[in-house]
C-alpha cells in the first residue's frame, strides 16, 4: 500500500504541473493578446501626442518664425535659446494670465450657481417641467458659432436690441464687446470692465447646462425621508437647503469646480469668436493664437504652450487627487 501510495503520488504531482503549464500558456496567451490590442492606442498616442509635444518643446527653445518653416530642421540643436521665454512671459503675459484667471473663476463659479438655481426649479413638479428641462439644455447644444453669432447681432452698439431695450441710443449706447470700460447710466453711473463682464456672461449663460445636469441628478438621489423628517421638525425652505441639500452637493460642487475650471481656463473659441480678445478680454490661448498668426512668431508660442500645459498638468494633478481621495 505504502508503495502504490507512492507511486501515485509523484503521478499526481506531474498531473498538477502539467495544469499549472497549460494554465500558465492560457494566461500568457490572454497577456500577449491584451497587448496586441493596447499596442494601436499607444502607437497612435505617441504619433498624434507625445510627438507633437515634444516638437513643440523643442520648437520653444529656437528663434523659429513663418518664413524659416520650409528650412526647418526639427532635429538641429544648435541654436538653443530662452529668448522665446524671455519675450513671452513679459508684462503683457502676465496682464493676459490676470484676465484668463477672473474668466476663468467668474465663469465657473457663475455657471455652477446658475446649475443649481435651475436644479432647484426643475426638481420640483409643476406643468411643464419637461419642456423647461429641455429649454435650458438649449445653450449646452447649440453650436458655439452661431450662439456667438447671435450674441455680437444682440450686443451690437449700433443696432443691437439690447441697447435698444435698455434705452440706450446714439452717445449713450454701450459697444458690450468692444469697449474696454463703460459707464452703466442705470448703475448711477458705475464705470465697469464692461467687455469682460460679457464674456463673462456668455461664458455662465453656455456652460451652465452642463453644471445643472450634474446637480440635478445628485439632488434626485437624496433621500426624500430626509427632507420630510425636516418639515416634520420644522425647517424652512432655506434651512432645508442648507442642513441638507447644500452638505449633499459638496462633493459635486468640488468635481464640478475643477473639471470648469480646467476647462474654462484653455478655452480658446468663446472669446475669439465674441470679439477676437479685443477690449481687455485677450486670455492667454488668444495671446497664443495672436503671436503664432498675428505676429508669425512660433517660438513665442511655443513658449507660451509650454507654460500653459504646465500650468494645466498642475490643474489636472490636483483634480485627480480630489478624485483619488472621493473614491
Amino acid at each position: 500500500m505504502q508503495d502504490a501510495q507512492v507511486e501515485q503520488g509523484p503521478g499526481n504531482g506531474g498531473r498538477q504541473q502539467q495544469k499549472r503549464r497549460r494554465r500558465m500558456t492560457l494566461a500568457a496567451r490572454e497577456a500577449r493578446l491584451a497587448y496586441l490590442l493596447v499596442v494601436p492606442g499607444i502607437l497612435l498616442v505617441l504619433l498624434i501626442i507625445l510627438f507633437p509635444m515634444i516638437w513643440n518643446i523643442v520648437l520653444s527653445f529656437r528663434p523659429i518664425r513663418f518664413r524659416d518653416l520650409p528650412e526647418l530642421n526639427l532635429f538641429d540643436f544648435s541654436e538653443l535659446t530662452l529668448d522665446n521665454y524671455r519675450d513671452g512671459f513679459g508684462p503683457r503675459f502676465w496682464a493676459a494670465l490676470r484676465v484668463t484667471m477672473i474668466y476663468t473663476v467668474a465663469s465657473t463659479v457663475g455657471a455652477i450657481v446658475l446649475g443649481l438655481w435651475a436644479a432647484l426649479v426643475a426638481k420640483e413638479k409643476f406643468r411643464g417641467r419637461g419642456a423647461f428641462r429641455a429649454l435650458i439644455l438649449f445653450p449646452y447644444i447649440a453650436p458655439v458659432v452661431s450662439s456667438a453669432f447671435i450674441w455680437r447681432l444682440m450686443l451690437d452698439k449700433n443696432f443691437g436690441i439690447v441697447n435698444a431695450a435698455l434705452g440706450l441710443e446714439g452717445r449713450d449706447s454701450i459697444g458690450w464687446l468692444t469697449s474696454r470700460s463703460a459707464e452703466m447710466p442705470f448703475l448711477g453711473g458705475i464705470e465697469l470692465p464692461i467687455a469682460l463682464l460679457t464674456v463673462i456672461a456668455f461664458e455662465i449663460w453656455r456652460y451652465f447646462p452642463f453644471a445643472f445636469l450634474f446637480i440635478l441628478a445628485r439632488i434626485q438621489a437624496i433621500p426624500s425621508d430626509m427632507y420630510e423628517a425636516a418639515q416634520v421638525d420644522g425647517a424652512s425652505p432655506s434651512q432645508q437647503l442648507r442642513y441638507i441639500t447644500l452638505p449633499q452637493l459638496r462633493t459635486v460642487i468640488a468635481t464640478l469646480f475643477i473639471l470648469r475650471f480646467i476647462w474654462t481656463f484653455y478655452k480658446f473659441e468663446d472669446i475669439y469668436l465674441l470679439n477676437g480678445g479685443a477690449a481687455g478680454t485677450e486670455v492667454l490661448t488668444v495671446q497664443i493664437f495672436n503671436w503664432l498668426f498675428a505676429r508669425r512668431n512660433i517660438g513665442v508660442a511655443a513658449a507660451l504652450g509650454v507654460g500653459l500645459a504646465a500650468a494645466l498638468i498642475i490643474f489636472v494633478g490636483v483634480y485627480q487627487r480630489r478624485v483619488g481621495a472621493e473614491e
